[in-house]
């Protein structure tokens, strides 16, 4: 239902309001997929975690060793692993210890239903005013 009814003496005919996007039907339909796309985007909004996700992403293969990762972070070893333990429950990263190392990678699909949920629709008053 929308906000704001018509005036009539405005001549406005018509709905006040744009049809719902998808986008907007996904939020209104499934609390647990917005409950779970908002815990990727909090884990995401930590510069660290945003930091590390990237070394993880531009590393040979799009994975790397967390002995790598840790290279060049002023940060202690337990805080980068927070960190990371954060990325994986969030389910932007996987990981496999190998030996003594663990190694990182990205989840693609996770990262792009994230970007699709971001750019799925472009408001059509500001599509039209760019």
């Amino acid at each position: 239902m929308c906000q704001y009814r018509n005036m009539s003496n405005q001549g406005v005919s018509g709905p006040c309001c744009p049809p719902a996007t998808p986008a907007s039907s996904f939020l209104a339909e499934s609390v647990d997929a917005v409950d779970d796309a908002a815990r990727k985007f909090k884990a995401l909004g930590d510069p660290v975690r945003l930091r590390l996700l990237a070394s993880v992403a531009a590393g040979p293969g799009g994975e790397a060793c967390v002995c790598d990762i840790s290279t060049g972070l002023d940060l202690s070893q337990p805080t980068i692993s927070h960190h990371l333990k954060v990325l994986r429950e969030a389910g932007l990263l996987g990981c496999e210890r190998r030996g003594t190392w663990v190694y990182y990678w990205v989840m693609p699909e996770v990262l792009h239903g994230l970007s699709a949920l971001l750019v799925s629709h472009e408001p059509a008053h500001r599509a039209a005013t760019a």
